[in-house]
Formats: structure tokens, C-alpha cells, sequence
């Protein structure tokens, strides 16, 4: 059974009416499905607007869906109650883009991880805090620096801040929203290293949304492309970097740049008339799925 299921996942947002103008519908999400298996890094990738982030945010119910079913171990969290939700919270956890505003300024470092385990009520004071001290050697920080303030540390060194607190309730699934996109390139791959040597180490299954498909060839197993709050192209990887054959998708990736300066390259620009934005993704071959 995979651990997450997503089927016909809507979030639509109202646009208020203003001074005249009509209230409108803005299609954030449009009836996107696909699957995450165990011990998978699956990939969600698109342009800035595309729906990745709002579809991270609608599976763990920090933003609620429209409309659809969001099976976690079989189980539709759609459903939940908030109690039952605040458990599955456990089990499911979001790394943000931006460890600066994902952390609070007025906390220290070592009560921004427990905080965590405040809230499920775990463990008394001398566990927590030797929690705290595990968490923050797993991801590479000094236990030592428990007490320092979030502007105390690197950009690097709060994301690891940001993913200790999201390990700290031991969960099976997270969610990582650009993580590393608002990070240095050379500080970008130390955390990427750690997303893998997690993933091996607690056997973690991550969504990995991004814009940066450099990183989704390397690191992710299958790779879905949203465009317009609709999946557009999903398969596995390397199947769907060397044979993309929807026109946004191969548009992407005209534009990632080659390692190899002197290799020619075509610039595709994109032409919406080009293709029908509405149709449905249908089995072009093993493995590979298109909307064309």
C-alpha cells in the first residue's frame, strides 16, 4: 500500500468581489491524483504559481481542500477530525522554504525543536531535552549551541533547525517545500545529502517540491509537472528527463542549464495555444504519463 494517495485533489480560492469587479475563482489545485510509495523521494515540480505549494499544504490540512481524497496509510485526512488530524500530525511533517520565517525569532534553538513534543504532551522535561540534543546531532548541529537565538545561526544551519523540529515527533512522511531553494548553492547540497542520509537512516519518504529540476534528477525517483494547478507529465525520472513529451515539460527543461558549456542548446519558449490545458493524463508508455 503506498502512504499517500492523492485522488482529484481541488483547492479553489475566492477572489472578494472589489469596486467593479465580480468575485472570481483563482484554481490553485484542479483535480490533480498520483501516488507516493514507501521509502520514495517523489519529486513535484513547476514554475512559481504552478500549485506545488498549496497541494504540500492541502495533504497535511494546513490550507483545506475543495474538494478530493488524501489517503495517508489508507486513511482519507480529509476526514479526520482535528483531534485525530493533530495525531496524524505525528506521522506527517513540512520542512518551509524560508527557515526565517518558519522560526520563531523570540525562541531558542533547542525549544523551537521540543516544541513538538510540548505540544503531544511527550515526555518529561530531562527526555525532551535529551531529544533535543539527539535532534540536533542527527542533522549536523552542535548540541552545545542549544541556546542560541535563530539570527545566531547560517541560513544552512536554520534549515537544519527547521528539519530537526520536523524529525522530532518521529514521523514517517514529510513534506519538503523548496527547502533548499533560498539557500547558496554549495550550502544546498549539504542539505540535500541530509534529506538522503535521513531518508536511509529513518527510512523516511518525502515529497520534494520544487522549482529546480537539477535537484529532481538527482535526488527524486519519480518526478510529477504541474502547470496551472494541473499535473501535466509524471513518471520516472530519468524516463521523463530524456523523453518529456508534454510542451511545458520540455520547455522546463530547455531552460536548466548544461554542465557542459560548449554543448549546444535550444531555448524553448512556451506556447499555451499549443497544447489543450484541460486534457487528461493518459499512459504513453512504461511508467510515464502525459496530458497530450
Amino acid at each position: 500500500m503506498p502512504v499517500l494517495e492523492v485522488h482529484n485533489l481541488v483547492k479553489h480560492f475566492i477572489r472578494p468581489q472589489g469596486f467593479l469587479k465580480k468575485a472570481t475563482v483563482v484554481r490553485a489545485v484542479d483535480g490533480i491524483s498520483f501516488t507516493i510509495e514507501e521509502g520514495e523521494m517523489f519529486g513535484l515540480v513547476g514554475e512559481s504559481g504552478s500549485g506545488k505549494s498549496t497541494t504540500g499544504r492541502c495533504i497535511l490540512r494546513l490550507l483545506e481542500p475543495t474538494t478530493g481524497k488524501i489517503l495517508f496509510k489508507g486513511e482519507n485526512v480529509i476526514d479526520f477530525s482535528p483531534e485525530r488530524m493533530r495525531q496524524a500530525r505525528r506521522e506527517m511533517q513540512i520542512v518551509f522554504q524560508d527557515p526565517v520565517s518558519s522560526l520563531n525569532p523570540r525562541m531558542r534553538a533547542g525549544a523551537i525543536v521540543e516544541e513538538p513534543l510540548v505540544i503531544h504532551n511527550l515526555g518529561s522535561r530531562d527526555n525532551r531535552y535529551n531529544r533535543v540534543q539527539e535532534l540536533f546531532r542527527l542533522v549536523g548541529l552542535n548540541p552545545d549551541h542549544l541556546l542560541r537565538y535563530p539570527h545566531q545561526f547560517s541560513g544552512g544551519q536554520r534549515q537544519r533547525l527547521g528539519i530537526a523540529r520536523a524529525l522530532a515527533l518521529n514521523p514517517a512522511f514529510i513534506i519538503a517545500d523548496e527547502a533548499v531553494s533560498a539557500l547558496d548553492m554549495s550550502i544546498q547540497a549539504q542539505i540535500i545529502n541530509l534529506l538522503i542520509d535521513l531518508q536511509r537512516q529513518l527510512n523516511l519518504t518525502y515529497l520534494f517540491i520544487a522549482h529546480d529540476l537539477r535537484l529532481v534528477e538527482h535526488i527524486c525517483t519519480r518526478v510529477a509537472v504541474m502547470y496551472l494547478g494541473k499535473i501535466v507529465e509524471m513518471g520516472k525520472t530519468n524516463v521523463l528527463f530524456q523523453a518529456s513529451r508534454h510542451p511545458y515539460t520540455q520547455a522546463l527543461l530547455s531552460a536548466v542549464p548544461s554542465l557542459d558549456p560548449d554543448s549546444p542548446r535550444k531555448r524553448i519558449t512556451l506556447d499555451p495555444m499549443s497544447f489543450n490545458k484541460d486534457a487528461p493524463l493518459r499512459k504513453i508508455g512504461d511508467s510515464h504519463w502525459a496530458a497530450i
